[in-house]
């Protein structure tokens, strides 16, 4: 009996394995581009640039992050799924492909004109008005660059492939191009120009390689592609409302300097955070899908072990990675910087809780709970933006740090709720 049960909770096939191992592969080369390449070309721009300039550059791509969260709308996830379970039907492909970017599309106008009215109302944002408008080339090749129809069809090396390419171009412009405090402009003016030519890159591939048409769309296509994402973009919204926005409250509520430096410290936890867990979950998310459609209790056997190994590994890791804190910084800054050690050590605290949340929050969507994983997000941003802003204004950079682990605990204990109830 015991080899009958062991039998059929078989994590994934042998196929199911090199699919997912091969997208898994891909995935961490992309996050090695595009978190590990950055991280490391840091240092470098510190001592070009400086930290000052480098906060007002980290602070505009705080500002464009919410910009980009308007044109991805919920499509990383919903779009996704939709691709995954009709990857066999051209014609089907097709006609989500091209619904689904020209809502893109038109949420990218919508987010140039956002830009522009706050360029012109706010003087803060008028007084550096080129380090924003260079820097939404990057919302432009987000919504260009269609990974989620990569991710949906399990052809992940296309990804990897063109970013790859982009970011190790991108880092030698970077090189050869900045040499003095006067070239900061440079720097959004090339992420931009990387950004935009993978989203082209990307949209040939999907026009030659996977035989996909392009299909006119009707305003009720693009409405129904807009309230098929609706949950999950009011969920990745709430999110950012509490992720994105510490950067920019600190922005607002310090100055450049202290941003700068802040800034430094959330890019490496970022980095520890998402690799390469985060390579794992996309490449093993469309799987689970196609499992959570043939057996239910699998998908969820499944998501729980994976839960576990993770926690087991982040209660080994970030202990050893808050020692190596002092290191860190002086790696980044040339000096042991006591806003970089002291951000760091705290914001390692919440990993601990993002991770061992990440399998229990893709089972909610997998299961198409979606209004479950909304309400969460939605009452963790109603809660965490006042939060976020009141620690920072009492206690400046520490603060943001703080308000992150009491947010993030929170989040944990209400999606263990909900999976308990869904299970």
């Amino acid at each position: 009996m015991r080899r009958i049960v062991r039998k059929s909770y078989k994590i994934i096939t042998a196929q199911d394995k090199k699919i997912v191992l091969e997208n898994f592969f891909s995935l961490s080369a992309l996050q090695g581009i595009t978190y590990l390449i950055p991280i490391a070309i840091l240092p470098y721009l510190i001592r070009v640039i400086g930290p000052e300039r480098l906060g007002l550059i980290v602070f505009a791509q705080a500002f464009t992050q919410y910009l980009l969260i308007l044109t991805d709308y919920g499509f990383s996830v919903s779009a996704t799924r939709e691709i995954s379970l009709c990857r066999q039907d051209k014609n089907k492909l097709s006609y989500i492909f091209s619904s689904v970017i020209i809502t893109r599309i038109i949420l990218t106008i919508a987010g140039f004109l956002t830009l522009l009215a706050t360029i012109c109302f706010i003087p803060r944002f008028r007084q550096d008005y080129l380090v924003y408008l260079l820097s939404f080339g990057a919302v432009i090749g987000n919504a260009l660059f269609p990974v989620w129809f990569f991710q949906g069809t399990e052809k992940m090396k296309y990804v990897s492939n063109i970013n790859i390419f982009s970011g190790i171009l991108a880092v030698f412009c970077v090189v050869i191009f900045i040499k003095k405090p006067a070239d900061y402009l440079l720097v959004p003016l090339i992420n931009s120009l990387a950004m935009v030519g993978s989203g082209v890159a990307g949209i040939l591939i999907v026009f030659r390689r996977f035989d996909i048409k392009f299909v006119r769309q009707s305003c009720a296509d693009i409405k129904a592609q807009l309230k098929s994402g609706w949950n999950v973009f009011i969920s990745i919204v709430a999110i950012n409302a509490y992720t994105a926005s510490r950067i920019f409250a600190v922005g607002l509520l310090t100055n450049n300097l202290i941003t700068g430096y802040y800034a430094i410290a959330e890019r490496i936890v970022y980095t520890i955070q998402t690799f390469p867990i985060l390579s794992f979950s996309q490449a093993i998310y469309p799987r689970i899908n196609k499992i959570y459609d043939r057996n239910r209790k699998r998908a969820a056997w499944i998501m729980q072990k994976l839960q576990r190994s993770t926690l087991i590994v982040c209660a080994i890791a970030l202990p050893v990675f808050s020692l190596l804190a002092p290191l860190l910084s002086g790696w980044m800054c040339g000096v042991r910087t006591p806003i970089v050690i002291s951000t760091l050590q705290l914001l390692l605290i919440s990993v601990l809780f993002i991770n061992a949340n990440i399998f229990k929050v893709q089972y909610l969507l997998v299961c198409g709970k979606t209004d479950i994983y909304s309400r969460i997000h939605l009452t963790a941003a109603l809660i965490g933006m006042p939060l976020i802003f009141l620690s920072i204004y009492l206690f400046s950079y520490l603060g943001a740090a703080l308000s992150t682990i009491l947010i993030e605990a929170g989040v944990f204990i209400l999606t263990a709720i909900a999976i308990i109830k869904v299970i």
